[in-house]
């Protein structure tokens, strides 16, 4: 059996039709969906991008020992084995941060191929003078990151110079290269839709033809209050039509892999790593972040939902799975499809089990920012009737000075500094998903009893992972809302 994993970064689940959206043209997804089986709680685990990434090929929780780092070299990763089961092993990329600054995420591939560009890539130093397309202050580092973005694309003339039409007219081209091999894993990692949002104008105008005003392409991430209705509604059109142009081209490689007849040999994975809020609960972006310093935010719904289809040659057809999925579980369901033993020591699972219908469901899936620095990284836990998103807590006697910032890693390959999280902000959300999806109404004063028992579940899955004393002691604490009442 062959393999092509897709993974598109910032892909939101309830922007595809196969999981409910009526708005958003996504045809080639939902014909894949069609073909595969659907996984409906399926949910993001290290976050974000590079976490992610770490994650997805070494099949552990890496958020309870791992921030935002190059990929450490003690690590067995996915390509590696199955590079020694015999299989010729391709990365085929244009997401910048896994590749950049000796982060050598490519590490076990026999190949690999990264499109230049994306983001904050420092890659074209002309034109000198770029303008930008709204206020500076709307934007996310307008005077770095946006600007060397516009660089990047100054000499795009057409569809096919998109980033993500380069990267899928690679795989292609890669394929018609290699599709004679006797088996091969081609892994593909497309940025978009992250952000900056700049589809050809075509898409926008399928989502709000007639705009006017300023285009917030990378809007910062802040508080959603800056942006007008008006702005607000077009900055989600602009991430629609990057949704529909990510599909266009994602479509492309499935006709080549029918047109060089490996439907019938090729297990094809589409997922995302997260999504992005676009006004819900008050934020725009992943946390919030200005050239002072970052704070980490709530991980709802809509960021850590994502998509996960996987197609297999004679698998059903437009199956729906409830049971939990996370990208750790990658590596041992495609080594579980491959033959090949699943080391010990990964705390995913294969998913093949689940698509047969003869495993149990986990129960729960728990997503997460590092929680190296101690409280006030989000996590969350998710089972199919609760939310549970726990900061930690100091330990009686070791809260340090509120005051003093730390310095964590940046998505520049640098350092950044994180605002002190104060007392106010070391609070517990608990939230009833039946009756409450979007999560508007914190229901944990009511249901104490149940967040205190999701926090034992935590704590007890976080010393399964082997989560080192040092940072699991922040977690073992109750905060103050959980405490027995005095």
């Amino acid at each position: 059996m062959h393999f092509l994993v897709i993974m598109s970064d910032t892909f939101r689940r309830d922007h595809l039709g196969c999981y409910g959206n009526p708005w958003i043209h996504t045809e080639n997804l939902d014909r894949l969906a069609q073909e595969a089986y659907i996984f409906d709680q399926a949910y993001s685990g290290s976050f974000p991008t590079v976490p992610n990434r770490a994650e997805l090929f070494t099949g552990k929780y890496v958020f309870t020992y791992f921030d935002w780092a190059p990929l450490p070299r003690e690590e067995l990763v996915l390509a590696e084995i199955l590079g020694e089961a015999g299989y010729t092993t391709m990365m085929i990329a244009d997401t910048p941060h896994p590749l950049r600054s000796g982060y050598h995420y490519d590490r076990g591939f026999q190949g690999w191929h990264w499109i230049r560009g994306q983001e904050n890539d420092r890659w074209m130093t002309d034109p000198a003078e770029v303008e930008l397309p709204c206020a500076p202050h709307k934007l996310r580092k307008a005077e770095t990151a946006v600007k060397q973005y516009l660089r990047n694309v100054s000499q795009r003339r057409e569809e096919a110079d998109y980033f993500v039409a380069q990267t899928m007219e690679t795989a292609c081209r890669w394929l018609e290269r290699n599709y004679r091999r006797e088996k091969f894993f081609l892994y593909v990692d497309t940025f978009d839709p992250h952000e900056p949002w700049d589809p050809p104008q075509y898409y926008v105008d399928l989502y709000d033809p007639g705009y006017q005003g300023e285009e917030v392409i990378y809007p910062a991430y802040a508080r959603a209050d800056y942006l007008s209705e008006a702005e607000l509604k077009h900055m989600r059109a602009l991430y629609a039509g990057e949704v529909t142009l990510v599909d266009r081209w994602v479509g492309r490689l499935l006709q080549k892999i029918d047109d060089l007849g490996l439907q019938e040999k090729t297990c094809v994975i589409f997922l995302s790593d997260h999504g992005f809020y676009h006004g819900e609960h008050g934020y725009i972006g992943k946390a919030l972040m200005d050239d002072k310093g970052f704070k980490a935010v709530p991980l709802y719904q809509e960021v850590v939902r994502i998509p996960l289809l996987i197609r297999l040659p004679q698998g059903e057809k437009g199956r729906r799975i409830p049971a939990f999925a996370q990208p750790v579980d990658l590596l041992p369901t495609v080594l579980d499809l491959a033959g090949i033993p699943i080391p010990q020591h990964v705390h995913g699972r294969s998913l093949l089990p689940y698509m047969q219908g003869k495993a149990d469901d986990r129960g729960f899936a728990v997503s997460s920012w590092s929680i190296m620095h101690g409280p006030g990284r989000p996590s969350t836990l998710t089972t199919p009737e609760w939310a549970f998103i726990y900061v930690g807590a100091w330990p009686e006697g070791e809260k340090p000075d509120q005051a003093q910032p730390i310095q964590t890693p940046a998505v520049d390959s640098g350092f950044r500094t994180e605002w002190p999280y104060t007392e106010e902000e070391l609070v517990a959300e608990l939230y009833h998903l039946p009756s409450d999806p979007g999560q508007t109404r914190n229901v944990i004063a009511e249901h104490r009893e149940v967040a205190v028992e999701l926090h034992r579940q935590y704590v007890s899955f976080l010393e399964q992972c082997n989560t080192p004393e040092p940072y699991l002691k922040y977690r073992r604490e109750l905060c103050q809302a959980l405490r027995p009442h005095r």
